[in-house]
């Protein structure tokens, strides 16, 4: 039997969220959201993704209120894309999915590591710093190379 493309028969609030962010690009656009990137070309530079793609993810982001479209330039027209508090209520999931990641599937270490700014600390997998025990929030950290990175 197939899955179903949407979830919407099902009373599961795992299978509901998979609608909206249940994809590798809408994850990997958000992951960018995170990490500062804020316009279509630098999105679509930085994950290398197909425009058509990458447009159909930021208008869905947008119409599920976890980004918004803000205007930077009136002619021409262009717009960035910023993270909405439900956004950014995801980066607890983000931050558990990257250090389960990290665990299982980056045998030379991290490529990134989720530094807290400021400090000479890490996230550790309970969203707080493992150098001064502080608990985190996206705009208190900032990515950094870990020992896996270039590989």
């Amino acid at each position: 039997m197939a899955l179903p493309r949407t979830y919407a028969s099902q009373n599961c609030s795992i299978a509901r969220a998979l609608e909206v962010v249940g994809d590798r690009w809408t994850l990997l656009v958000l992951r960018s959201a995170f990490e500062g990137v804020r316009r279509f070309d630098d999105f679509q530079e930085e994950l290398g993704v197909a425009r058509n793609v990458l447009t159909d993810r930021l208008t869905r982001l947008c119409e599920e209120g976890l980004l918004r479209r803000v205007r930077y330039q009136e002619r021409p027209g262009r717009h960035e894309y910023r993270l909405t508090r439900k956004g950014v209520e995801l980066w607890p999931a983000m931050m558990t999915l990257l250090t389960w990641g990290d665990k299982h599937y980056a045998p030379a270490g991290p490529p990134v590591v989720v530094g807290h700014r400021g400090c000479a600390g890490a996230l550790t997998a309970d969203l707080t710093c493992d150098h001064c025990g502080a608990r985190l929030q996206p705009d208190q950290v900032e990515p950094r190379p870990g020992p896996g990175a270039g590989l």
